[in-house]
């Protein structure tokens, strides 16, 4: 790993945070933004990944505590996905951290990638699957049966696991599964996708604080400005178009997985 010795280099992932944070605050997909910054000023791969992880992750406390009045009436679900939450989010965590940098350096640009797409095409990803899971877990809206809380906590053990090891794209995952569970309120939804990813990150990051993967000076300074990206960008949500915020998303996610993939294998003398 190679240690940050210039303003340049601080300064480089806190705007790419600054920007991710009101991505994210705004539609998501901020992690294909900011990830690739740590990478760029040297970190290891994994290193960077809990870094980035540790500097999005308060913005993710702010969104909960804002949904708050949401998610009160439905804490028995949260509770309910609490465990397989913090069970696979361990697991994820734990993996990566046992990982080879140089194996999850090539598999980062897959999973930048599959973000980035994921994010494009998340409407109708979450309205495929919901399709594909019919009726049977549904019951009339404010009430999850029997089945739905079963299929529920099975995915978001998995979504979890993937959110430990990276996290990008959990929010449109948890999305797809929260709908699959039968339920169709979006403020509802976004209320409980919200706290769920907060516990995801929270989960991981104390893990990586243990085992000393974080760089918390990078962590901190990045956390600033995605803090303030978070909270200046929603402010002038009203006047930046939601198609305009997609397109620079997967332009830059595409790009960034495009570099990364040139890192990764070494071509053309990366």
């Amino acid at each position: 790993m190679i240690e940050p010795t210039s303003p340049l280099q601080y300064l480089i992932p806190f705007v790419l945070c600054f920007i991710a944070g009101g991505v994210n605050a705004l539609a998501g997909g901020g992690t294909a933004i900011s990830f690739p910054g740590f990478l760029f000023i040297g970190l290891n791969p994994i290193v960077a990944n809990a870094t980035n992880n540790t500097a999005l992750t308060p913005g993710a406390f702010a969104g909960a505590f804002a949904y708050r009045e949401n998610l009160r009436p439905q804490l028995k679900t949260f509770f309910i996905l609490l465990a397989p939450t913090v069970i696979g989010s361990l697991l994820g965590a734990l993996i990566v951290a046992h990982s080879s940098a140089d194996v999850f350096r090539r598999i980062v640009p897959f999973l930048v990638l599959g973000a980035t797409l994921l994010f494009a095409f998340r409407a109708k990803v979450v309205a495929l699957l919901t399709r594909m899971a019919g009726s049977a877990a549904a019951g009339h809206e404010g009430h999850i049966t029997p089945l739905g809380y079963t299929l529920g906590c099975a995915l978001q053990f998995v979504i979890a696991l993937y959110g430990g090891y990276f996290g990008a794209g959990i929010g449109i995952l948890m999305l797809s599964s929260l709908s699959i569970m039968g339920m169709k309120d979006m403020h509802r939804m976004n209320a409980l996708k919200t706290a769920l990813a907060t516990c995801i990150n929270g989960t991981a990051i104390v893990f990586f604080a243990l085992d000393g993967l974080i760089h918390w000076p990078l962590a901190l300074v990045s956390a600033v400005g995605a803090s303030m990206g978070g909270y200046i960008l929603a402010r002038l949500a009203k006047h930046i178009p939601q198609s305009a915020i997609r397109a620079f998303v997967v332009i830059f996610g595409s790009v960034a997985a495009l570099w990364l993939f040139l890192r990764a294998f070494g071509i053309l003398g990366f």
